[in-house]
């Protein structure tokens, strides 16, 4: 059951989760939550919880002027780093965090964008932003931000996205 989501990630999120993550054998060190917070500080970013049982499960940031060149050129705030503990998935966290986002990002833009990854660990995150409306921006799948060309061989890892648009004319309903 969802209690809340916050506006905001505190240090001791930031322990909480990078102790998890380091636990799961993930790569998500406390630097990196600590950047998160700093860059929140800056008006840079802004960082969601899911908060269940007065516990953390999950979290996403909202990064407004993405590093996609695609998002860029068309000042699309960018979700970024959507991650629901595997224990709490299939609960509805993801699905709570995300509309939490549109509404925040609302306030600034009638579009959200963001980018998937296309390996076996992302299906259910695709089926979540597709689920929620979001659709390929028309750009067809990246690697490291660079369109894939027919024929070229890319490195299957990470950064091979797909980039994915939400038009927000209805989110503040």
């Amino acid at each position: 059951m969802i209690n809340v989501i916050k506006y905001d990630m505190t240090e001791e999120d930031a322990r909480f989760f990078a102790d998890y993550f380091k636990k799961l054998g993930w790569h998500k060190p406390l630097s990196q939550f600590e950047a998160y917070i700093a860059e929140a500080e800056q008006g840079i970013r802004t960082n969601l919880v899911a908060i269940s049982n007065e516990l953390p499960v999950g979290y996403l940031t909202i990064l407004w002027e993405s590093d996609h060149p695609y998002f860029q050129e068309r000042h699309i705030p960018e979700v970024k780093d959507l991650n629901v503990f595997p224990a709490e998935r299939g609960k509805g966290f993801g699905k709570a965090l995300l509309q939490a986002a549109e509404k925040c990002v609302f306030e600034r833009s009638k579009t959200v964008g963001l980018g998937v990854g296309l390996t076996f660990d992302y299906g259910v995150a695709q089926m979540l932003y597709v689920k929620q409306g979001y659709i390929p921006n028309g750009e067809g799948a990246t690697s490291y931000h660079a369109p894939l060309e027919h024929g070229k061989a890319c490195p299957i890892d990470d950064d091979l996205v797909l980039w994915m648009v939400k038009e927000l004319d209805d989110v503040a309903n």
